[in-house]
């Protein structure tokens, strides 16, 4: 990985143009050629971005990024404050626990607990930012990706808001839509994916492994 912080400007070219005006920022390049621009906050979401897989031709104080649709993400550096490359090896991969695993599993199962006429197109749908929960389509025909946590907060929504934003740039899948599943949401999580048109759905574990005892509550 490549680490460059840089006064820069940056210009997106493509079926949107966009404009970052110059200031200080973070570049990462990544070894599968994705090319990220970060400010100081936000967490870990870039201002702009570009996909592998795309190119980098590097000039002096100018960066180009072209992607195979020919989209284009130009970055004008005024100036260099750090440039370093590190080896970060082999990522074993994000490893859930067992009840997010289970969840996982059961919801692929039974995926009609998000809605009638729901139907799988995969468990762990792979992307240039890690793999999605599930993938699947709603009554309608449209793609709906779908996130899981056992404890449903705000970094999840995030999550899953940067899997949409990618996925939306395939023109096979979107509209994409989003769903935020867990066992329990915090309040915070649910106002903030409201915001985003992220639909939230609570799950009952016991329910979708088939024991829940209705009968056998009070309330």
């Amino acid at each position: 990985m490549r680490l460059v912080i840089a006064r820069c400007s940056v210009d997106y070219i493509g079926r949107l143009t966009a404009h970052l005006p110059p200031a200080t920022r973070l570049l990462l390049v990544k070894s599968d050629g994705s090319v990220s621009i970060h400010a100081d906050d936000r967490a870990y979401k870039p201002l702009n971005w570009m996909s592998p897989p795309c190119r980098l031709e590097e000039q002096p104080g100018a960066w180009t990024v072209i992607n195979k649709a020919g989209e284009q993400l130009r970055i004008t550096i005024e100036e260099v404050l750090h440039d370093s490359t590190h080896d970060l090896g082999v990522d074993p991969g994000l490893v859930k626990d067992g009840v997010e695993a289970d969840l996982q599993r059961l919801l692929a199962e039974h995926i009609t607990t998000l809605g009638e006429g729901y139907t799988l197109i995969r468990r762990e749908y792979p992307t240039a930012i890690g793999p999605v929960d599930i993938l699947c389509r709603d009554a309608t025909g449209g793609t709906v990706a779908v996130e899981i946590k056992r404890r449903g907060e705000i970094d999840g929504v995030e999550q899953l808001t940067r899997y949409l934003e990618l996925l939306n740039r395939d023109p096979l899948l979107a509209p994409v839509a989003g769903v935020f599943a867990a066992q329990q949401i915090k309040p915070q999580a649910s106002v903030l994916a409201a915001d985003r048109s992220i639909r939230c759905v609570t799950l009952n574990y016991d329910a979708l492994r088939g024991i829940d005892d209705s009968d056998g509550k009070l309330f």
